[in-house]
């Protein structure tokens, strides 16, 4: 017998159909002997309404009470599927993240789990029941409501299942695992089995939307194994752990790629101490995050500095540069705010050489011209023309093979 947390994302309980769907899932892990405790977001779409509501009402809602108010999707998400359990003779709880003892920051919108109150959970499987809890929220110190950012029940899961030293925090979606790329944008992407949590932190953070980032690095720091399931298909799924205990490691596992990138750049500025920490300063007081970063010296004795921003960002970053080509006396200011970031990841790029080389090749055989690169120990990043995108995506899945990844079967971790 194992502890199993499992979470159920909002497309999972998506209707009432799949909410008996999920409800008949759980019956069947607590059937084969096993405590469960289940972690839910609210029904698809429903958060995205609620946002709606808000900003019908006002352009900048007050942020203690956008709380209070997007946090109700999950309430009612975890009181079906409670009603739909009991109703099954499967005796469940529902539980707001308050009540449970989610305890978070006071940063509302984004906050930041502190602790998690394990004694109403332990309590409630001792007596038998399914213990379900609301995700993306918790309680501050105030005892005001607060939510975890977008994709926190995640977050929620992988904290409770550390919290209360589960077997395996599961994370069910639409998706039946993680991928060597989108199978949307490259049908013939596989599966990947296995995949360490540094590896998927960079996917995470380089575009991958299967998890949150912030669940990843919580799962790293406890030691807590996640595996990444579908809820409509049976199988193993991918199973994120650590990289020791990872038999096979190839020199790419994946492949991510975010499209909502824009570059900006400054040309001609004259040569002069701290220009480069001036620049940043003045972006990063506008809470604007940059990315990648290049800088070139010219024959005349001038620098060319250049950068990327998010594209939602684009034309805040573009307003203060302007402002500051003149203050620095650059001669230009050059932008692409159509492009897109392709990035390699794989821990086995350590140990494995010529991965940067058949990357470059792959993608001027195939037409695509690189603008950027930045690298770190298990990543390659380049930036290329947004409409160049796919051919380029294509083109490395295809010189690494990554459609040929054998697909192993892994035992579940719990066995």
């Amino acid at each position: 017998m194992a502890l199993i947390v499992q979470k159920y994302g909002g497309s999972s309980v998506g209707n009432l159909d799949r909410i008996h769907h999920v409800a008949q899932k759980i019956l069947q892990t607590k059937q084969q002997g096993h405590d469960v405790v289940v972690v839910v977001s609210a029904m698809y779409g429903e958060t995205d309404r609620l946002i709606q509501l808000a900003n019908a009402l006002t352009h900048y809602p007050d942020p203690r009470e956008f709380d209070v108010l997007i946090s109700t999707g999950e309430q009612v998400s975890m009181a079906l599927l409670s009603m739909a359990l009991n109703a099954k003779q499967c005796p469940a709880r529902s539980f707001t993240g308050s009540q449970i003892g989610i305890h978070t920051d006071t940063i509302h919108t984004k906050a930041r789990i502190q602790k998690v109150n394990t004694d109403i959970i332990e309590r409630e499987l001792k007596q038998g029941r399914i213990v379900i809890i609301a995700g993306f929220q918790g309680v501050n110190e105030y005892g005001d409501i607060t939510t975890l950012g977008r994709g926190g029940s995640d977050t929620t899961a992988v904290a409770i299942a550390a919290a209360i030293k589960a077997h395996e925090c599961q994370i069910y979606t639409d998706v039946d695992g993680v991928y060597t790329t989108d199978p949307h944008l490259i049908p013939e992407a596989r599966l990947l089995p296995q995949i360490s949590f540094e590896e998927m932190l960079e996917m995470a953070s380089l575009g991958a939307k299967v998890l949150q980032m912030r669940s990843v690095e919580l799962a790293s720091k406890h030691n807590m194994p996640i595996r990444v399931l579908s809820t409509f298909s049976d199988g193993q799924g991918t199973l994120v752990t650590f990289e020791d205990k990872i038999m096979h490691k190839l020199p790419v596992s994946g492949i991510a790629f975010s499209r909502e990138e824009a570059v900006i750049s400054l040309s001609g500025i004259p040569r002069q101490l701290g220009t480069e920490g001036r620049i940043l300063a003045k972006v990063s007081q506008a809470h604007i995050e940059i990315d990648m970063i290049a800088q070139n010296m010219t024959a005349q004795n001038t620098v060319d500095f250049t950068f990327t921003v998010h594209r939602r960002e684009y034309p805040k970053a573009l307003k203060i540069i302007e402002e500051l080509a003149k203050e620095l006396g650059a001669v230009s200011v050059k932008t692409n705010p159509k492009v897109a970031k392709l990035s390699l990841v794989g821990i086995g790029m350590r140990s494995h050489t010529g991965v940067a080389s058949t990357m470059f090749q792959s993608l001027g055989d195939a037409g695509v011209n690189i603008q950027m690169i930045t690298t770190s120990e298990i990543k390659i990043s380049v930036v290329v023309d947004e409409a160049h995108l796919e051919q380029g995506v294509r083109a490395v899945h295809q010189a690494f093979e990554l459609d040929k990844i054998p697909m192993e079967t892994q035992q579940l971790y719990i066995e």
